[in-house]
């Protein structure tokens, strides 16, 4: 998706998406990070909304009216106790419940002499606990963005028995450019899973450039299906559990794993 600071704008494109999805026959949809809101960060507060608001309520009409299960890339969620809010992915089953709530752990800090300085915490506040939830597809782990370069909390998520693991973003384009595909495919290799990898396309408004090149990846860290750099897509492929199973019998890598001490 290419989002920007009009919300209800966002929010059209990304429904419009799910039920085109639903109509290929898609049984999972992952929206990209920040897939509502995509603007200056003065107006953060403002845009965000409590669990019980109206645009949870959308999202949960969404995957109820399609039957299909929904990762809600992520949105602002309204800090209760007056603080920053948190970046917050949801899932939501194909009856529409509320399945989870994960609030991004890892905010992206860096200040460059050169450019460019963002600084996540100065406009956000931090999840502190992994999230894994059993679906209708299969079990997922959740993240958000920076947290791939964290390879311990994806070992937290398949050791709660993440068969997918989701990584909705809006990842630079300078970044993407060197490490987006690489560490998606080290996240597939060394778990074992599937990653299914939703990234905000270019140009945006607000904010770094994004690098776009949604994927979805494989077990054996093949990329089987993936988007290019500024245009709107779906990216739809086959996520088979056999093969999970197949590759992690194969090579029993994670059965070996030993922790020094």
């Amino acid at each position: 998706m290419r989002c920007g600071d009009d919300p209800a704008v966002n929010l059209a494109a990304a429904l419009r998406l799910i039920a085109q999805a639903s109509r290929q026959g898609a049984a999972l949809v992952v929206l990209p990070e920040m897939f509502y809101w995509r603007g200056p960060a003065a107006r953060d507060v403002e845009i965000a909304e409590g669990l019980d608001g109206l645009l949870v309520g959308r999202l949960a009409e969404a995957a109820r009216a399609a039957r299909i299960t929904l990762v809600a890339g992520s949105i602002l969620e309204r800090h209760p106790n007056g603080g920053l809010p948190w970046n917050t992915s949801l899932v939501f089953g194909p009856d529409g419940d509320r399945l989870a709530v994960y609030r991004k752990i890892h905010l992206f800090d860096i200040d460059l002499p050169a450019g460019p300085r963002v600084q996540e915490s100065e406009r956000l506040s931090p999840g502190e606990d992994p999230v894994c939830v059993e679906t209708a597809v299969g079990r997922i782990g959740l993240s958000i963005c920076y947290d791939l370069r964290f390879p311990e909390l994806y070992r937290q998520l398949v050791a709660a028995g993440a068969e997918i693991l989701c990584v909705p973003s809006a990842f630079t384009f300078a970044t993407g450019a060197a490490h987006w595909e690489v560490l998606l495919r080290a996240r597939a290799i060394e778990n074992q899973a599937w990653v299914l990898a939703p990234n905000q396309c270019g140009p945006v408004g607000h904010g770094p450039e994004v690098w776009g090149h949604s994927q979805i990846v494989d077990p054996w860290g093949v990329v089987v299906a993936g988007a290019g750099a500024g245009s709107e897509a779906l990216v739809v492929a086959t996520v088979d559990p056999a093969e999970t199973a197949r590759v992690r019998e194969q090579l029993p890598s994670l059965r070996h794993r030993r922790l020094a001490g």
